[in-house]
C-alpha cells in the first residue's frame, strides 16, 4: 500500500485540466489495487469507457506517495490511496475528493515486525523504521496503545518503502512497520515476528479509488464507467474456474510475486467483491468512528495543515454522518455509484 503523507497545500489546483471526454487514473502496486492493472490490460476499463463515450487512461506510478501528489496537483482525475492519505494529502491540500470505490480494508496486510522477539511490548526503547506519517505510522500508534505504550516510548525512523527490505537485513534494524508485499518478505526473514497487524484494527485502513469531486460532479459517466469496470473485474476475481486463476495470476506477476503469494495477500485483505458489501460498509456508523480515529491521529501529527485548530478542521462527509466542519468538506464517501452497481443500473 501505500501510503504516506507529506503535506502539500495545492488549493489552487483543485480541478484537473484534462479534456472533458478524456480522463486518467493512477495506481500503485498493492494487492487491493492490482485489479486496475488487470482491467487495463484486458480492455475492461476501455469497454466501460466506450459504453459511456469517454476515454480513460490507467497509469501505474511506481512511488505510492508520488501518485497521490500528482493526483493532488491535478495531473490525474482519480488515484488509488488509503482513507488516511486521502484526508492528509489531497483534502488537506485543498482538493475536494470523493471515495468513489471502497475496495477493501487491510485485515493483516499491514504489520509491525520485531527481530528476535515475539512480544510487542519489547518494542519499547527501539528505533522503529517505517514510512513516517503513513498508515504504517498510524498502525504503530494503535499497536503501542494496545500494550500501554506511546510514541514517546520509541524512536520513529523515516524509511522509504523502497528501502525497507534491504535495511531490515542489517544488524542495526530490529523493528519495522510496513505493508504487503514487503511485510510478507520481511516476515519470512530469520528471527522475524509479526507482533501486531491490521487484523487487530479491522476496517480502519481502507483502500480506495479517490476521484476529484468537481470532476465527478461534472462527469457522472466517468464515475459509472470506473465503478462498472471495477465490479466486472471483481466478478472475475471471485468466480470459480480458470478465469479467476488467470486474473489473479496476472495480478500476482504484475506485483512481483506468484499466485500463491498473491492469494496469501488476498487472505489478509477484506475485499468487497460485491458492491452491496461495499455499500453496507460505506453507509455504516462504524466508518464515522474510524474516520474520527484517523482525523485525531492526523491532527496530533500536524497533518491537517498549520492552521488546523482541531481534528475536525476538515469535514469528512459520509452517508451515516459528517465528522468535522460541514462548511469545510474535503473528503466525501459516496456510495451512490456503488449502489448503482448493486442495483444493476450501470
Amino acid at each position: 500500500m501505500k501510503r504516506l503523507v507529506p503535506l502539500i497545500l495545492l488549493s489552487a489546483l483543485s480541478t484537473p485540466t484534462i479534456a472533458a471526454d478524456k480522463f486518467s487514473i493512477c495506481w500503485s502496486i498493492y494487492v487491493g489495487w492490482m485489479p486496475w492493472a488487470y482491467g487495463a490490460e484486458q480492455g475492461i476499463v476501455d469497454k466501460w469507457a466506450d459504453k459511456y463515450g469517454i476515454e480513460i487512461d490507467v497509469v501505474q506510478i511506481n512511488d505510492y506517495i508520488e501518485s497521490i501528489n500528482q493526483y493532488t496537483a491535478g495531473q490525474f482525475d482519480a488515484c488509488t490511496m488509503t482513507n488516511m492519505d486521502a484526508l492528509t494529502i489531497p483534502a488537506a491540500g485543498g482538493v475536494d475528493s470523493t471515495a468513489l470505490v471502497v475496495g477493501d480494508f487491510s485485515n493483516g496486510n499491514d504489520g509491525v515486525v520485531l527481530k528476535g522477539t515475539d512480544s510487542l511490548s519489547d518494542i519499547k526503547g527501539q528505533n522503529v523504521n517505517l514510512v513516517e506519517l503513513s498508515v504504517s505510522h498510524y498502525l504503530l500508534a494503535r499497536g503501542l496503545e494496545s500494550v500501554g505504550l506511546s510514541e514517546a516510548d520509541v524512536k520513529v525512523v523515516n524509511t522509504s518503502d523502497a528501502d525497507m527490505v534491504g535495511i531490515y537485513g542489517t544488524d542495526e534494524v530490529t523493528s519495522v512497520v510496513t505493508w504487503n508485499p514487503l511485510l510478507s518478505e520481511i516476515a519470512g526473514m530469520p528471527e522475524s515476528n509479526v507482533v501486531f497487524d491490521s487484523a487487530s484494527i479491522p476496517g480502519e485502513i481502507i483502500d480506495l479509488l479517490v476521484i476529484n469531486t468537481q470532476t465527478l460532479n461534472d462527469n457522472p459517466d466517468l464515475g459509472k464507467a470506473l465503478v462498472g469496470a471495477w465490479y466486472e473485474i471483481m466478478a472475475t476475481m471471485s468466480s470459480d474456474g480458470d478465469s479467476s486463476v488467470a486474473a489473479r495470476t496476472y495480478m500476482a506477476e504484475a506485483s512481483g510475486t506468484d499466485l500463491a503469494g498473491y492469494d496469501a495477500q488476498l487472505d489478509s485483505t477484506s475485499m468487497f467483491y460485491e458492491p452491496a458489501a461495499a455499500v453496507s460498509f460505506t453507509n455504516s456508523d462504524e466508518l464515522v468512528k474510524t474516520m474520527q480515529y484517523v482525523a485525531d491521529f492526523s491532527f496530533d501529527h500536524g497533518l491537517l495543515g498549520e492552521g488546523a485548530p482541531d481534528s475536525g478542521f476538515i469535514g469528512i462527509e459520509m452517508p451515516a454522518g459528517t465528522f468535522g466542519d460541514s462548511a469545510n468538506i474535503g473528503l466525501r464517501f459516496d456510495s451512490t455509484y456503488m449502489q448503482m452497481a448493486a442495483d444493476g443500473k450501470l
